[in-house]
């Protein structure tokens, strides 16, 4: 893998930042902050945040993690730095690209990404680059919502995936262990929960 990005400037292109979601509703208290907490309590050294949001993650990593974290959107950044001050963590934020990280091979001991790959536009292609950001050691934390495990549900989520095309950024319907494998990952750990939608997934580089 080669890291072409640090090299070739790429233009960031984002939703209307009121179209983010943020960590204060009622199914991150009851769901996905225990979810969060499980998973990223295994985060280790330098961890990478890729689409960092409002920084939700951040108060689940253990204390002597080093933190970078990034997203597309300034909205989110904003407020992602105030979290980490509040926090007292010293967090890196800056704007980037999932699908090209301004990071050379092998700089993180852990890359994590939680509910983005419903909206990376090529999810593949951004897992390889968390792939090869990674240290040949380290681990890749995987916190996404995915198609249902519950045929009905399921079969709504496709329906829906076709009556709303693509104008949220937000494809409901997508399988994050098979793009984690298609990706060329090896699945650690795999989880899933509430009605087989929650993914928690524990992978590495091959």
């Amino acid at each position: 893998m080669t890291a072409e990005t640090i090299a070739t400037p790429r233009t960031l292109s984002f939703p209307d930042s009121s179209m983010y979601r943020t960590s204060t509703g009622i199914d991150e208290k009851l769901l996905i902050g225990r979810l969060r907490r499980d998973l990223f309590s295994r985060a280790r050294g330098h961890v990478l945040d890729v689409a960092c949001g409002d920084g939700a993650n951040f108060r689940y990593y253990p204390a002597d993690c080093r933190i970078t974290a990034g997203d597309a959107s300034p909205f989110q950044l904003s407020t992602a730095r105030s979290r980490g001050v509040a926090l007292g963590r010293d967090i890196e934020v800056r704007q980037l690209d999932a699908h090209y990280l301004p990071y050379a091979d092998d700089t993180f001991d852990t890359v994590v990404s939680s509910l983005g790959l419903c909206s990376y536009a090529d999810p593949i292609r951004a897992l390889k680059e968390f792939a090869r950001v990674v240290k040949p050691d380290g681990r890749i934390l995987l916190l996404e919502h995915g198609r249902s495990s519950v045929r009905p549900i399921a079969a709504w989520q496709d329906w829906s995936e076709r009556r709303r095309g693509d104008h949220d950024g937000c494809h409901t319907n997508r399988e994050p262990r098979q793009l984690a494998e298609a990706a060329g990952l090896e699945i650690v750990d795999a989880r899933r929960t509430f009605l087989g939608v929650m993914h928690s997934i524990e992978a590495r580089p091959r």
